[in-house]
């Protein structure tokens, strides 16, 4: 297996050569902004490049400064995110909040906390289900998509913390407690990607309102916001939900230790080993157990996954790392085709080096070298 040493150099490869070296109106591993030509926007992809990168800054303080200059590109003096608006009612637009938080507490300029509370204060008006989960957009009514778990509820509950506002807390377990209620499949023991509470939308089922099949990188994100959403709350229920979730993903490792595209259709042809939703987990799995939350060997199995990866799926060109196997979108209704079928899901772009997977790769490498601290 990979050793710790090897992974840590590809990831201080690729803070030093990809991310310090890219401008911040056009980051290098944003490749949707690159294949789709699209103007620069404060978007989750590059807020989970920020974050990660945070996660080495205590060793590198230069880190910071960067963290500072790419929020800074988006983020007005005067705490204004010019490219959001807030009545899209985008969960998405809500994952960076945690790096204005941080930026706050690290510099103590206003802004940044000006910023997280325009975002807080999208949450406050944000459209609900009727059991009190966030709709994923305003474009997607009365949907709940996993993603969201991870985009919005770790902020909300850090920004509660922050404040010393319990009710944030409350919010955002209670709705934790109704994803596992709604979307989890009991026989595997994984999460469906979508629920459709008025079950309109195409894709929904019409007897139980939830997409037909479970994607790999929306269990991911669910993992990694159930673990982030642990260390803030120290919730014990919260705790028991993320380690029923790895023991399920760990059901479908491959002998090799990686997750399938679908991870619960491992037997289905053209069903592909993907990155980005494998490093969720190894992320989740080590820092689980790092807070008392999960077992040795769930760890170990995380371990063993970011090692897979990095011996099977990253390469060099030149002195720039390049992760491969990345699915590069995956979604429900709002484009033809998104109907969350299996052939939707082994259609979807694969790519390389896209935040999508670089971000997990990081945040799983921090995890790894804290490990041996």
């Amino acid at each position: 297996m990979t050793d710790i040493t090897s992974i840590g150099q590809v990831a201080r490869d690729y803070i030093d050569r990809l991310i310090l070296t890219s401008e911040p109106l056009r980051p290098r591993w944003n490749r949707e902004n690159f294949i789709f030509r699209k103007e620069p926007r404060w978007n989750y992809m590059d807020s989970c490049i920020i974050r990660a990168l945070l996660m080495f800054a205590d060793e590198r303080p230069e880190l910071w400064n960067y963290a500072v200059r790419f929020v800074g590109s988006y983020v007005t003096p005067e705490g204004d995110i010019p490219t959001v608006d807030v009545r899209d009612f985008n969960l998405d637009s809500i994952c960076g909040g945690r790096n204005l938080l941080a930026l706050y507490a690290k510099t103590g300029d206003k802004r940044y906390f000006t910023a997280a509370e325009l975002l807080r204060e999208q949450l406050a008006e944000q459209p609900r289900l009727e059991c009190g989960c966030f709709w994923h957009k305003a474009i997607y009514p009365r949907q709940v998509w996993l993603d969201g778990a991870y985009m919005a509820l770790p902020f909300l509950a850090a920004y509660g913390k922050a404040r010393g506002d319990k009710s944030c807390t409350e919010d955002v377990l209670a709705q934790l407690r109704n994803i596992r209620s709604l979307m989890r499949d009991d026989s595997t023991g994984l999460y469906y990607h979508g629920y459709c509470e008025s079950r309109d939308i195409f894709w929904a089922d019409p007897e139980t309102g939830l997409s037909p099949n479970i994607w790999l990188r929306a269990n991911g994100w669910l993992c990694a916001g159930l673990a982030d959403i642990c260390e803030i709350t120290r919730d014990a229920e919260c705790a028991e939900m993320l380690a029923e979730l790895l023991d399920a993903l760990r059901a479908c490792l491959t002998e090799d230790g990686m997750l399938l595209q679908l991870p619960a259709l491992p037997e289905l042809g053209g069903n592909y080993p993907e990155t980005s939703g494998t490093l969720l987990f190894a992320y989740a799995a080590m820092k689980a157990h790092r807070l008392g939350a999960a077992s040795a060997d769930a760890a170990a199995d995380g371990r063993r996954a970011l090692g897979t990866v990095t011996e099977q799926f990253v390469s060099y060109d030149g002195d720039v790392p390049v992760l491969r196997n990345i699915c590069l979108m995956g979604g429900l209704g709002g484009a033809e085709g998104r109907d969350g079928s299996v052939e939707y899901y082994l259609g979807e772009r694969v790519v390389e080096n896209d935040a999508k997977g670089i971000a997990p790769y990081l945040m799983a490498a921090a995890e790894s070298l804290r490990d041996t601290d």
